[in-house]
């Protein structure tokens, strides 16, 4: 049924759905929805005090030009003669300003707040704050950052590694990576090389949009050319990346290679394998990984247990992640919406949606709130299974909670409903699909368009539906 979101508080109570049906009883809506119906314009007065209260603090600029900017700094000092403003108050006014002018026009209204204002010192903050402008400015070169370090160097702050984590960052914000990377180079030739944390940002950037040999490469070249070494965190990014491409071959060699270099995988490194194979559904192998880490003398934790019965649900083994439910109580970890919504999906794909729907009882009698992706897996499993009356309560409960619909969820309830007959109130489900904005107008037409074209072609050819 797809990732699971953010819990959301209970909007159904399982009881009814298991017990003869009788009329939806008014729920409780989610906490997301308790703002539904609110009147914006009726805020406490205590909140309207509050914003009363709050003064502005920066200058906006409206125009790009050095001369208004220039006026307005001119005018700002002179009414306030008697109380001298701080760098704060400077920087605040310099990155105002760098937010809608150029680099050159920048510089040149910091080269006045100097002249103007004596006893104004800009530091290493302020320079910071055009060479984050010119990482970001529109020329896609590197002139104007060297020209801001060049500037920096010679006010007497030399770049250091913060000065490199910002370029990099920044340059990374407006998709320049080839660049952050050739400028992370020169810098580290020029003593400024980047810490880890910037070195593993790069690292995750590389991994998102270029391939394994390039990763590999800047890697090599950075140990090789400057010492940095990869740590822990580094690669578990890389087996991150490597289990998301579902090359498992890569990761267990990035394991020996992580304990060859002295580090010992830890919990996350471990679930982060477990999350690959679940990829997979080789659900033997999650449970491999699993031993494999008690080996180790590696404690599992809660997103252990929750990939593993993931895992083992997905590829149908739900006797075994039941067992394994058990484990985690023992083990000190209380299960949540995760656990149980994936232990209902691996029934509901057995064929057992009733049994799912006794786990739901079990799960919100032991005070766990089901999320929006228990209900839709409910709701698909009891519609896949046939048991239409469950399924259509299932949804009206959710429809009064609020709780939107999964696409799987929605053609799987709109198809069943068509097949017994159900038109008018398949089109309902398709209204609130569309004002609960579940789905696009376009997505929502086309499945039930696509459904009722089914079920004409299956009555013209005489098959049962």
């Amino acid at each position: 049924m797809g990732k699971i979101p953010p819990a959301l508080r209970t909007a159904i109570s399982s009881n009814t759905l298991l017990k003869t049906p009788a009329p939806t009883q008014a729920l409780k809506s989610p906490h997301q929805f308790l703002y539904k119906n609110e009147n914006p314009s009726k805020k406490s007065a205590a909140a309207n005090k509050s914003e009363k209260k709050t003064p502005a603090t920066a200058v906006i600029f409206k125009s790009p030009e050095l001369s208004e900017a220039i006026k307005i700094f001119n005018s700002l000092v002179t009414a306030t003669m008697q109380t001298p403003r701080d760098r704060t108050f400077h920087n605040s006014l310099l990155q105002s300003y760098a937010s809608i002018s150029t680099v050159d026009d920048s510089i040149s209204l910091l080269n006045h707040m100097i002249k103007a204002n004596p006893s104004f010192n800009p530091d290493r903050s302020t320079y910071h704050i055009l060479l984050a402008q010119s990482c970001q400015a529109p020329d896609n070169s590197l002139s104007s950052i060297r020209k801001t370090l060049s500037l920096m160097t010679t006010n007497g702050y030399p770049p250091n590694q913060g000065t490199t984590d910002i370029a990099v960052r920044s340059l990374c914000s407006v998709n320049r990576l080839d660049d952050a990377i050739e400028l992370v180079k020169g810098l580290s030739l020029n003593s400024s090389p980047p810490d880890i944390f910037t070195f593993n940002f790069l690292v995750k950037c590389l991994c998102k949009c270029r391939s394994l040999t390039t990763v590999y490469n800047f890697v090599d070249q950075m140990r090789a050319s400057f010492g940095i070494k990869p740590n822990l965190v580094t690669y578990t990014i890389l087996i991150d990346n490597v289990c998301n491409t579902k090359n498992l071959r890569e990761a267990m060699r990035l394991v020996s290679a992580l304990s060859d270099s002295g580090f010992k995988p830890d919990c996350f490194v471990y679930n982060t394998i477990m999350k690959g194979y679940c990829n997979l559904s080789r659900g033997s192998e999650v449970i491999g990984v699993y031993n494999k880490m008690k080996e180790e003398g590696v404690e599992p934790d809660l997103v252990t247990y929750n990939t593993l019965i993931f895992g083992l649900s997905k590829c149908g083994r739900v006797g075994e992640a039941k067992k394994f439910l058990k484990v985690m109580v023992e083990a000190g970890f209380l299960p949540d919406a995760v656990t149980y919504t994936s232990l209902m999906n691996g029934m509901c794909r057995e064929g057992d949606a009733l049994g799912a729907l006794v786990l739901l009882e079990e799960m919100e009698g032991k005070g766990c709130s089901p999320n929006s992706c228990t209900y839709n897996t409910l709701l698909y499993g009891l519609c896949k299974s046939r048991l239409m009356e469950k399924g259509i309560e299932l949804y009206r409960a959710m429809k009064e909670g609020g709780v939107k619909l999964e696409t799987a969820a929605y053609a799987t309830l709109v198809r069943a409903l068509c097949r017994h007959g159900k038109v008018a109130e398949a089109y309902e489900v398709f209204d609130y699909a569309v004002e609960s904005k579940s789905l696009t107008d376009v997505a929502a037409y086309t499945t039930l368009e696509s459904t009722l074209k089914w079920l004409k072609k299956a009555k013209e050819q005489g098959h049962a539906v």
